[in-house]
């Protein structure tokens, strides 16, 4: 928001409309879902009761990884292996999968592909890192374990070792998000609509009726909800959809000097909680992490200053003798789950509706999986990864 300011303008809704699917938020993930189903002919509308793009999308530092929070090992002994093989693969497809979707978009969105590095905090994690790496070979993805000495050699980095996979990326989430809504307009005829609020649902056999706050109403055949948290307010007490974490960041100063393959390449270490950190295009820094469970807003942003600090001071000790001015520290919410993995898929709570939820460490490579999953959900086509990611696994 900072950098881009609101780089396109939306309208409320004042009158009623009509539409086959009807998303619930602006952010990315609905923009990817807009972007999906109005291509494929459906009339589709968008709501969000915020300026587009501005909950959880632009608090993202956006570092775009087919890892998840349970690594492959752990993921196996908790599904099965060939389950969690699947969906580790799909992830590595998604991140190219994006990569297409970026490059045929007219709008600048800042995605470049990047190498990712998973890096070793202690002597321990490297023994388990190392365990990781075979899985993940034996699994056909395109990893290599980076000793201690070779990863300090590339990017002036102190670890114990770490994983370098040839899958990740970057991007700007935001502006991500209007270049998806604006092509859809203009392709298909996708409608957004901001500063509106979803106040009720009356569902019928093959319709639902939304009313928002301004009165007017939206029948559609199909509503999903791309909603993250908050989706915590509208299941309520009806599931229980994992637990809220307050996440931090700070973006630095543009740095003089960083070494050129610290450009290249995302970074996430082992530490509990971890962190994690990327290059922007102009020289700077982007770290982020030391996590903990979400309170409420004010307590979260009570501790801005203090968490400026502690990112500050663990990528020097990670990286000596950089120069790092923090330039800008903020506070954010995610969801996360007990097996790391998304919700994709509908509720029985809620007729003619699906959720698109991508709870975890990569809700934006969930999100491009989830294109696909709801587009065969809404045709009724099977599709296996409705199982793996149902509410009630």
């Amino acid at each position: 928001m900072l950098k881009n300011g609101l780089p396109y303008v939306y309208p409320s809704l004042r009158n009623d409309i009509s539409c086959d699917v009807l998303i619930v938020g602006a952010g990315v993930t609905g923009a990817l879902l807009a972007y999906q189903f109005s291509g494929e002919g459906y009339t589709t509308t968008v709501i969000d009761k915020r300026d587009v793009g501005t909950g959880s999308t632009c608090a993202t530092t956006s570092m775009v990884q087919y890892e998840i929070d349970k690594s492959l090992g752990e993921l196996a002994s908790m599904i099965g292996k060939g389950v969690a093989t699947d969906i580790y693969k799909e992830s590595v497809r998604s991140v190219k999968r994006l990569a297409d979707i970026a490059n045929r978009l007219e709008f600048p969105c800042g995605f470049s592909l990047k190498e990712s590095l998973h890096f070793a905090h202690t002597l321990e994690d490297a023994s388990v890192l190392k365990r990781e790496t075979e899985c993940r070979i034996m699994a056909g993805i395109n990893v290599q374990w980076l000793s201690k000495d070779e990863i300090k050699l590339r990017y002036g980095l102190v670890s114990e070792g770490g994983i370098l996979s040839e899958t990740g990326a970057s991007v700007d989430p935001y502006q991500l998000a209007h270049g998806l809504f604006q092509s859809a307009t203009k392709r298909s005829g996708l409608k957004v609509y901001d500063h509106v609020t979803l106040v009720s649902v009356e569902h019928s056999e093959k319709k639902s009726v939304v009313t928002v706050d301004s009165g007017a109403q939206i029948e559609c055949s199909h509503i999903v909800y791309a909603t993250g948290y908050e989706t915590h307010e509208i299941i309520g007490s009806k599931s229980d959809i994992g637990k809220l974490v307050s996440t931090y960041a700070c973006i630095s100063e543009p740095v003089a000097l960083l070494p050129e393959p610290l450009g290249r390449t995302i970074f996430w270490n082992t530490e509990d909680p971890y962190f994690y950190f990327r290059t922007t295009a102009d020289n700077r820094l982007i770290i982020g992490g030391v996590d903990e469970d979400f309170q409420n807003p004010e307590k979260r942003d009570a501790l801005i200053d203090k968490k400026e600090e502690e990112l500050s001071r663990k990528i020097k000790e990670k990286i000596p003798g950089i120069d790092l001015v923090a330039d800008f520290t903020w506070g954010g919410v995610f969801g996360a789950t007990k097996d790391a993995l998304p919700y994709i898929g509908t509720h029985p709570a809620f007729p003619n509706s699906y959720f698109m939820l991508g709870f975890g460490g990569n809700g934006i490579t969930f999100s491009v999986m989830g294109m696909k999953i709801l587009s065969d959900a809404l045709a009724n086509r099977p599709n296996r990864f409705l199982e793996y990611f149902k509410f009630d696994r």
